[in-house]
């Protein structure tokens, strides 16, 4: 019986493969398959700012983790978890349902009543960010009572402004740091972690946007103690770690546009303190005591030993809560997907390198007309590569988008920009929220209780991003001749205008 029940398995994934190769040939990687250059027509194909990129091997893992039917976060989720910490160079990794998930739960871990008082942190605790990006890197701070502290950004970058960092400190009052590499640009890790270890502060970063980014610092630089990811090539005189592997915590988004995709998904990452992933967990699993695996019992030995609470003695260590928590689990179905997303990881990175330089090349000329974005610590850009400042430290960038900021003074807007790039069809984004304190759910909040955040300084920058930058598309299924027309069709705008 389960010899016959293993051959038709196999030929349900056999049939579903070949169906996958028929069905979604467009979604395969550039240049693989049906996604070729003779598939586009300019003008007619949409050129996606970002999409999913799979092929057979995805859709016969949710098929086989299906007909497995665990469903619930299972064995494919425990192998991701391994896979991703393997792949990062961290302790642990935490799946959850999506990137927003990750932030929420990576922040209330440090909420915790079981860490240190002095390092817990508690409502009205302050969080140093920066303004412009996406909402759900600062929105955790506020639902969980802090305050969060909002720096300008550095509009080429797209990163926090850091100038006004250290006047955004108050002793015994900021706790934490939280903030994203911004469209997959790696913030000034060596500014922000030293600033961190000065003042004894927490570090989450939010790398939904980074997944592959590198960032290095001279062997001489204080924070070189940290040593090279596992399995990444360190430059000489250098060490070299993946971004979401320098702070206490990092989080990830695999929501369809992201580096790689299991539908909706996100993981919190573990850098050392494994003392954060019980009580990540905890907070991703309904707030329970217990840190026994889905369908596993007595992991601890003393299931029904405990006196926690003013619970009776024995009460059933799985029902008991030290903390107000959620269910934030994905599928196990989504894990059998993103383990195949993981395997193409390294050229997925290489592909969004390869996309953003070709672009960058082929618009060299026009600015004039726009400021393009550059990594952080570079100094300029050339056919050649980077020119770079003096710290020693540098960037590698798995770039999410390519971002450029029209110039002021040009006779075109942002939005006339757009609305060109969607007549041609051509896919396009501002960046997020852009500055998140002129969105209707800020505003409201000033005006209900204006101490609730606070700003440092004027916030130019992040108000330059709001109303001059764009970005497009970088991700691995962009065919050559798709990001040809790309420029053709920005040159050819700007010539006109």
């Amino acid at each position: 019986m389960s010899d016959d029940l293993d051959s038709l398995k196999a030929e349900i994934l056999r049939l579903t493969r070949e169906f996958a190769r028929q069905r979604h040939g467009a979604n395969r990687p550039a240049g693989n398959g049906v996604n070729s250059e003779s598939a586009f027509v300019p003008g007619q194909t949409v050129v996606p700012y970002a999409a999913r990129v799979f092929n057979e091997d995805e859709v016969a893992a949710a098929v086989g983790a299906t007909l497995d039917f665990w469903l619930t976060l299972g064995p494919e989720g425990e192998a991701m978890e391994e896979e991703l910490a393997g792949f990062l160079g961290v302790r642990r990794s935490i799946l959850v349902n999506s990137g927003s998930s990750a932030n929420l739960v990576a922040f209330s871990a440090l909420t915790s009543s079981k860490l240190p008082k002095d390092r817990r942190i508690g409502p009205g605790d302050e969080v140093i960010t920066c303004a412009a990006g996406f909402p759900t890197t600062v929105a955790p701070i506020i639902q969980n009572g802090a305050v969060p502290v909002f720096l300008d950004n550095d509009p080429l970058t797209g990163n926090a402004d850091l100038t006004r960092l250290e006047e955004a400190y108050i002793p015994g009052r900021t706790k934490a740091v939280m903030m994203a590499h911004t469209l997959g640009n790696p913030f000034d890790i060596g500014r922000v972690l030293q600033f961190c270890r000065r003042h004894d502060l927490w570090l989450i970063e939010d790398n939904c946007d980074a997944l592959g980014c590198t960032y290095s610092v001279p062997d001489s630089h204080p924070l070189a103690d940290l040593g090279r990811s596992a399995g990444l090539e360190t430059p000489v005189g250098s060490v070299t770690r993946y971004t979401g592997t320098w702070g206490d915590l990092s989080t990830q988004s695999f929501y369809p546009p992201h580096h790689l995709t299991m539908g909706e998904g996100g993981a919190i990452n573990i850098r050392r303190d494994m003392k954060l992933k019980v009580l990540a967990e905890s907070f991703r699993d309904w707030g329970r005591d217990c840190w026994c695996a889905s369908g596993k019992d007595n992991t601890c030995g003393k299931r029904f030993g405990w006196q926690l609470g003013e619970l009776p003695e024995g009460y059933d260590h799985k029902y008991i809560y030290s903390h107000l928590g959620y269910n934030l689990k994905p599928l196990d179905i989504q894990a059998a997907i993103g383990r195949e997303q993981l395997k193409k990881l390294p050229a997925f990175i290489q592909a969004r390198k390869d996309n953003w330089q070709h672009l960058r090349a082929g618009l060299a000329d026009l600015e004039e007309a726009f400021e393009f974005a550059r990594p952080t610590h570079a100094t300029g850009w050339t056919r050649e590569g980077f020119t770079w400042d003096d710290s020693g430290c540098r960037t590698d960038c798995s770039w999410f988008g390519f971002m450029l900021l029209v110039r002021p003074g040009r006779s075109f807007t942002r939005a006339d920009f757009a609305r060109h790039l969607e007549e041609k069809k051509i896919g396009n984004r501002m960046l997020f929220g852009g500055n998140l304190l002129r969105q209707p759910a800020f505003v409201q909040l000033r005006r209900d209780r204006p101490n609730a955040l606070r700003v440092v300084g004027d916030l130019p920058g992040a108000d330059r991003l709001m109303n001059w930058a764009i970005f497009i598309g970088v991700y691995p299924g962009l065919t050559r001749a798709m990001l040809d027309y790309v420029i053709e069709t920005v040159r050819a705008f700007v010539e006109r205008n």
